[in-house]
């Protein structure tokens, strides 16, 4: 596999996210991408961290959206390639179309940065297949706007179509039916709000962080092995 972590101006989470893939998955390659890069095809993971595009000055990920390497993400995305966009990433990914919602501010205006519990909804996917449904995991959040919105209409088809993949075990910030996490329809892009990437190491806290790494590498790799 290999693994494109693309960089805005402004992103503070990507060497967590580069050493979270490095270290915890056997990918090929793992690189660090500019957002002036003009082409992500060569990869087959895409990862988006956090941190604050462009300084979130406009609206967050509003400018990243338009950053140079966002049309080729949105053309690989189309074309099933998994993209995983973490708390600013997931925000990047809304303002692009690629999934659904929107972020308003935390209900009590003020950031958040704690280890909360997260659900996981759906295992079923190509993020959680190494976890049970129902398993409650121990994942920082840190994040000012993270309040995840949506209309009845959407929301019902988040739940009819599995596209909840985790919500929060208690109600963190005020986002509708205490959504953390969701999937496109298609299965292969996946926003969430709390930072997998930090809970990696039992010193550190938690390594509830792992399976969703070695989720997607499992995938691709049972997605590409070579029959005779």
């Amino acid at each position: 596999m290999r693994a494109a972590v693309i960089v805005f101006p402004g992103s503070n989470c990507d060497t967590d996210m580069f050493h979270a893939v490095k270290d915890f998955t056997e990918a090929e390659v793992v690189e660090f991408v500019p957002h002036t890069a003009k082409s992500v095809a060569a990869y087959d993971a895409i990862f988006i961290p956090g941190g604050f595009s462009y300084g979130d000055y406009l609206r967050t990920g509003a400018i990243a959206r338009f950053a140079p390497v966002m049309k080729s993400v949105s053309e690989e995305a189309a074309k099933g390639k998994t993209i995983v966009g973490v708390c600013n990433g997931f925000q990047i990914l809304q303002e692009a179309g690629l999934l659904p919602g929107a972020m308003k501010r935390n209900k009590d205006l003020k950031f958040i940065c704690r280890t909360v519990d997260l659900k996981v909804e759906n295992n079923k996917t190509r993020f959680t297949s190494s976890y049970n449904e129902g398993d409650v995991l121990r994942i920082p959040v840190a994040h000012g706007e993270g309040n995840f919105e949506c209309d009845e209409k959407t929301y019902n088809q988040l739940q009819q179509k599995g596209q909840i993949v985790f919500t929060y075990v208690d109600d963190v910030n005020g986002s509708k039916g205490q959504i953390a996490g969701v999937q496109n329809e298609a299965g292969n892009v996946l926003g969430m709000m709390p930072h997998p990437e930090r809970a990696m190491e039992a010193w550190l806290g938690s390594e509830d962080g792992r399976n969703l790494f070695t989720s997607v590498y499992r995938n691709w790799r049972e997605s590409n092995v070579v029959t005779n």
